[in-house]
């Protein structure tokens, strides 16, 4: 591990050497019992975490594969005398196979349906168990031998125990967020159809976070029946267990490994010592307190107390910065200020057909979007599509990389029939795309967002980062590939999202009107870009309105009208063709075309 590495355990090292210098010094046995509940959440809250966190897709079921941890621990020592040293392994195991047969069905669900479906599974557990007699099981009282079975004289052990599983937790959390596990998995979250352009196989990697989180939970959940002896349904899969999860995990801050720790230790102290004060005059008062914290947070940070601190304080930093600096807050990409170069420039596409498209038709109830479209693509050319709004152009473009299934047709990629196939598997054959409406992960670096599209052909990490930094240099964002992409310009969230597509060294290149949005002068630059690209050998597709821009650097154009062919050819004959000129162009191009 590098220095750097070193210094950002630190002061999760030195958080967890004081949280256990202060568990010592408590001798109260209800506030031991406290002190150890705050880890024991944390670590459920950091499984939650991991799977809603990470991907935004929010759970309200995590206590399934709690109250089966638990549950497994206690019957395992009653019914085959099993220590808990061994269960809580088995536990995890059973928590992770859980999270694998809910996951698959479920994740087919997006947004509220999600949510409301994993609500479903522990409420459905909490009934067969009760329907099974197990209202209420006790772990038998070991006098022999106790240590065996994990029953401590000094309960302050517990305390410590559970911090050591914390720690691990946070380690291997970590772990997971630098790697490319936990890109995919940010990805995901902040958009989850840019990270399936890009080649990541979100479902997979769902399933992989869900499996993982149910491990941990069902770990944490084995370990929390030793410390409280007893295990009713209620207190195991009960509403509240899942919303304890999520509320101290969205308190403190998603999709950090600070998050439910801060989260834990503000509200678990509180609402536990609420309870023992005025519990008995106010039932369900813990309720109150986590409706509470969701309400200020959803108010007042509504991506919890880390990521609020963590944007004011930079701002603070960034502040003196900027009074001080004479220059812009960010510097232009390095891509010279040029007129847009001409077709004469380059060599035009050669006589290999890389995609073929062959009656190509998708409609949408009595909406026919895309009608018999046909079209060849051969290699190095730039083939522009156009044609008036709702013409079908990005419909064409969402079939030809897999967003849809066309109704009818072939998609042919030299020659292997690619129609219907998932986009992650269509960019992994080759195909790279960037879109209309541009879908950067905000959150993260130019630099990340690049390794993202770097994934999908790179079998290591070094290897992603080496490919980002090269697709980085090819469009000129080499100087701020350490800004986070929500800062940026437009032209340079142009520029970042062809870099994406790069990384994954693509043979085709789908361009949804790269240059929306974009000055003159930006939009030169950009396709200056392009056509670097395509004199390195890049084969190209564009949809675009600036067609100024498009005729001097396409080969050929295809138009579309109501979501068919009427013209293909090149731009000169195209541009004079009185079918596209009464269909797009208008009467007054012919004044203003060059010539």
């Amino acid at each position: 591990m590098t220095m750097r590495g070193w210094r950002s355990l630190l002061p999760i090292i030195v958080f967890t050497a004081l949280y256990a210098a202060v568990s010592l010094s408590v001798t109260n046995s209800y506030y031991q019992l406290v002190m150890t509940l705050v880890p024991v959440w944390a670590i459920f809250g950091l499984s939650w975490n991991l799977l809603s966190g990470y991907t935004g897709l929010i759970s309200f079921g995590h206590a399934a594969f709690f109250g089966l941890g638990a549950y497994a621990v206690v019957l395992g020592q009653i019914h085959f005398d099993l220590s808990p040293w061994i269960m809580i392994p088995i536990a995890a195991i059973l928590g992770g196979i859980a999270g694998l047969l809910i996951g698959f069905p479920t994740f087919r669900l997006q947004g509220h349906y999600f949510a409301l479906a994993m609500l479903a599974y522990p409420l459905a557990i909490l009934y067969v168990f009760e329907w099974l007699g197990l209202q209420e099981v006790t772990l038998p009282i070991k006098r022999d031998n106790p240590i065996a079975y994990m029953q401590f004289a000094d309960h302050r052990l517990y305390t410590l125990l559970a911090l050591a599983m914390m720690l691990a937790t946070i380690l291997l959390t970590r772990a997971i967020e630098r790697s490319r596990f936990g890109m995919a998995l940010l990805a995901i979250k902040q958009n989850e159809a840019a990270a399936e352009g890009a080649g990541i196989n979100t479902l997979a990697w769902k399933l992989r976070a869900v499996t993982l989180s149910g491990a941990i939970a069902g770990a944490v959940g084995g370990f929390y029946a030793v410390v409280l002896l007893v295990v009713t349904p209620q207190s195991v899969f009960g509403m509240l267990v899942s919303a304890q999860a999520l509320t101290v995990a969205m308190f403190g801050g998603v999709g950090t490994v600070w998050g439910p720790v801060i989260g834990s230790v503000i509200l678990i102290p509180l609402a536990e010592t609420l309870n023992a004060e005025a519990g008995s005059r106010f039932p369900g008062i813990q309720g109150v307190i986590y409706g509470l914290a969701i309400i200020c947070v959803i108010l007042l940070a509504p991506e919890g107390l880390f990521w609020k601190v963590r944007d004011f304080l930079r701002k603070r930093s960034a502040s003196p910065a900027a009074k001080t600096s004479s220059g812009p807050d960010i510097p232009a990409a390095a891509v010279p200020s040029a007129p847009a170069p001409s077709r004469s420039e380059r060599f035009p596409g050669t006589g290999d057909v890389v995609l073929e498209v062959r009656n190509l038709s998708r409609s949408f109830g009595g909406l026919k979007a895309v009608q018999d479209v046909s079209f060849k693509l051969r290699r190095n050319e730039i083939l522009g599509i156009i044609g008036p709004n709702g013409a079908g152009k990005t419909t064409l473009f969402n079939l030809l990389n897999g967003f849809l299934r066309p109704g009818t047709g072939e998609i042919l990629l030299d020659g292997r029939e690619m129609s219907g196939r998932k986009p992650h598997e269509l960019c992994e054959a080759g195909i790279g795309r960037t879109f209309q409406i541009m879908r950067p992960f905000l959150r993260m670096s130019i630099s990340d967002n690049v390794v993202v599209g770097a994934y999908v052909r790179a079998k290591t990490d070094a290897e992603a980062r080496r490919l980002a930094t090269e697709a980085i240099a090819r469009v000129g964002l080499s100087e701020i590939a350490d800004r986070i992409a929500g800062e940026l310009t437009t032209k340079e969230l142009r520029l970042m999202e062809l870099a994406r597509a790069l990384a994954g060294q693509p043979r085709i290149l789908l361009l949804d009107e790269t240059l929306a949005g974009l000055g003159h002068d930006e939009a030169n630059e950009v396709v200056a870009v392009i056509q670097r690209l395509a004199r390195d050998g890049m084969t190209i597709a564009i949809i675009e309105h600036t067609m100024q821009a498009m005729v001097r650097l396409v080969d050929s154009f295809l138009v579309l009208d109501h979501g068919a062919v009427i013209v293909e050819g090149e731009p000169e004959a195209v541009t004079r063709d009185s079918r596209v000129i009464e269909a797009y162009l208008g009467k007054k191009w012919m004044a203003h075309a060059p010539h």
